[in-house]
């Protein structure tokens, strides 16, 4: 990598070009990625792409003036202590409030950029590009704000932010509720039975080992194979489903490790406490993301996972 005291002033104008082309298709493709879902956000990063460009013309012109035809590739990636910028399909679903952040982290290292390398130019003509473009760079914060006043009024940021609310509920809540109600409720059967069978805590700290991961594999590979997401709207399989698995796991492990415990009393008492926190937690996330009246959740839940351990302790008592 070069330093970026090395550079000559033509390199240092042929790395502000790149930068300023990758902003503006960065900014182009958070337009183009935002636009079915969030379009007054969309339409703030394409007249901020239009930006962009603009300081690309107005440095390709100088550059040419000054240098010739010929730009040299010169790319922040390859300066040491360069910003890396992920692109949007590293990213994705995107999240509207990470991207409007990402795009005020890139205007200020823009700045910042511009005027350190007005500290390395001695030509005239370009440290006064390079000095317009840092102030412009800093206006860039006031301009968003105006674009965003003249985009994203309220009700458009209301009616973003409930999509953005939406597509989170219907992505990671929806497939991580069933994964923690399948994990917490559908091994209490097994783990209280091989407990109450044996009276080893041991034994139940097994069983209820294999079923966690047992089910947090099958969960996850259902979640994954029964939609696609493109009609729905719920996303990549792949994130679903790796959501679904994990939480099913946790629901399963989180009453399987007091069985760790050698005394079997002690064990099963600590098991049951966990399974009611474990219960009431699936209880919130219905009341808090799902609309579901608290008593009726609370109550729906307690339940269902009361009569799975009640069976499981009677099968394994007889």
């Amino acid at each position: 990598m070069r330093k970026f005291a090395d550079l000559s002033e033509r390199e240092l104008l042929a790395l502000a070009i790149s930068n300023e082309e990758e902003d503006g298709r960065i900014y182009a493709d958070y337009a183009e990625g935002l636009r079915q879902d969030y379009p007054s956000t969309a339409k703030i990063f394409t007249e901020m792409a239009a930006e962009e460009n603009e300081h690309r013309r107005s440095l390709i012109d100088l550059f040419v003036s000054k240098f010739g035809d010929h730009i040299p590739l010169v790319r922040r990636q390859d300066i040491a202590g360069g910003t890396r910028i992920k692109p949007n399909w590293h990213i994705r679903p995107l999240s509207v409030d990470k991207v409007r952040r990402q795009a005020r982290q890139m205007e200020q290292d823009a700045a910042r950029f511009y005027r350190l390398a007005l500290e390395r130019v001695s030509d005239a003509n370009i440290r006064k590009l390079l000095g317009d473009l840092a102030e412009a760079e800093d206006r860039h914060d006031h301009e968003a704000a105006s674009l965003e006043s003249e985009h994203l009024t309220a009700d458009a940021r209301q009616d973003e932010d409930e999509n953005a609310r939406r597509r989170f509920v219907l992505q990671i809540i929806q497939p991580g509720l069933v994964g923690l109600m399948d994990g917490s409720v559908s091994t209490l059967a097994p783990v209280f039975a091989a407990a109450f069978a044996t009276r080893d805590p041991w034994n139940a700290f097994l069983v209820g080992l294999a079923a966690s991961l047992g089910a947090g594999i099958s969960m996850g590979f259902a979640e994954a194979l029964a939609d696609d997401g493109k009609l729905s709207g719920r996303g990549a399989p792949l994130l679903r489903g790796a959501v679904c698995g994990l939480m099913t796991m946790a629901g399963g492990i989180g009453h399987t490790l007091p069985f760790l415990i050698p005394n079997f009393v002690t064990a099963t008492v600590v098991a049951c406490i966990v399974v009611v926190f474990e219960l009431g937690i699936i209880a919130w996330i219905q009341w808090r993301f799902m609309d579901t009246p608290p008593l009726s959740a609370a109550a729906k839940v307690m339940l269902g996972g009361g009569l799975v351990l009640a069976a499981g302790i009677l099968i394994g008592s007889s």
